[in-house]
């Protein structure tokens, strides 16, 4: 933890959730530990708790994705907060001045927490870096950099299922080298201490350095499956691609999509995960994706009480900072 790092507040709380990679296990801990207190949640007759009662949160969405605002609105409702959502996908707002002047609007419009998706790398650094000290940021995704709340709920998922990470083996398929899922997670799972961690996919989509991150890299998916605990495939990133890296969508999934004869190589406990949307027939096959290992729609409910947790934290940080300088 460096409190250079603009996640930081001055009394090095977390103040941006912006990346993994800054934050040590025990906040990755407590991160979790505060989301299994929100897990039940949903099972409630009145959902609501009134923590974020008064507060405003803003989904700045520069880029698609429904499932993420959705699942970022329900958190913020869940806490009570007000939540105004800016559709900025079609807006020539960008980067630069433009998107500083959309920013101080939104200031004066007194918002408390602004979460945005933004199809560049960096794009969360550079807000949080430039809003007011007032205002919490949170990514939800940019570019093919960091996608931590997906981490987050990844690894809410795996440890809601398997317990210690110490003891288990997991492995990533397909394409880590334009996938900020695989990003978020592979940092997550080493710095919770992952027993192993395994990537697998066409040589165009694994980065020849991504054992410079703690994993191992295997030649053939039907290797890396052998003794698997916990089986995440993901989605091709053809958007993020400037080349045609991947010949057909028929010679990936004969190659590296998650069959269910490739599936019994693995633990017969073995966990299916996706950060969705999956193309079945491409990255898995729909039995697979629909059978009884899999944990896909439960990641995607887990992914409230992750985001419930890391909004809380965030906010009760910047009440305890006011406090600490009145």
């Amino acid at each position: 933890m460096s409190l250079a790092d603009p996640q930081f507040n001055a009394l090095g709380e977390l103040h941006h959730f912006i990346d993994i990679d800054g934050l040590d296990k025990s906040l990755l801990t407590q991160i979790l530990d505060t989301a299994e207190g929100f897990a039940g949640v949903n099972d409630r007759t009145i959902k609501n708790v009134p923590l974020l009662r008064g507060k405003t949160v803003a989904n700045l969405f520069f880029e698609n994705s429904t499932r993420t605002r959705t699942a970022f609105e329900l958190a913020a409702k869940r806490l009570s907060a007000d939540v105004l959502n800016v559709d900025l996908v079609t807006s020539s707002t960008n980067k630069g001045e433009s998107l500083l002047d959309t920013l101080h609007v939104l200031e004066a419009l007194q918002c408390d927490m602004f979460v945005v998706r933004h199809g560049e790398s960096g794009a969360a650094h550079f807000i949080a870096r430039h809003v007011s000290p007032s205002i919490n940021v949170i990514n939800g995704g940019d570019g093919q950099h960091s996608h931590p709340t997906q981490g987050m709920l990844d690894m809410f998922t795996i440890r809601r299922h398997k317990g210690d990470f110490s003891n288990l083996c997991v492995v990533l398929i397909g394409d880590i080298r334009h996938s900020r899922v695989a990003r978020s997670d592979i940092s997550a799972l080493v710095k919770l201490g992952t027993g192993e961690v395994r990537v697998v996919g066409p040589r165009t989509l694994v980065p020849s350095d991504v054992e410079s991150l703690g994993v191992t890299i295997f030649p053939t998916l039907e290797k890396a499956l052998v003794g698997a605990d916990v089986i995440m495939g993901l989605r091709l990133q053809k958007e993020r691609m400037r080349t045609a890296t991947v010949p057909s969508s028929g010679e990936f999934y004969r190659t590296y999509g998650l069959s269910p004869e490739r599936l019994a190589l693995a633990k017969p406990d073995a966990l299916i995960m996706h950060p969705g949307p999956t193309n079945r027939g491409v990255e898995i096959a729909g039995s697979v994706a629909d059978g009884k290992q899999s944990v896909i729609l439960e990641q995607v409910t887990y992914g409230i009480a992750v985001r419930m947790a890391v909004m809380s934290i965030v906010m009760g940080n910047a009440t305890n900072l006011r406090r600490a300088q009145s």
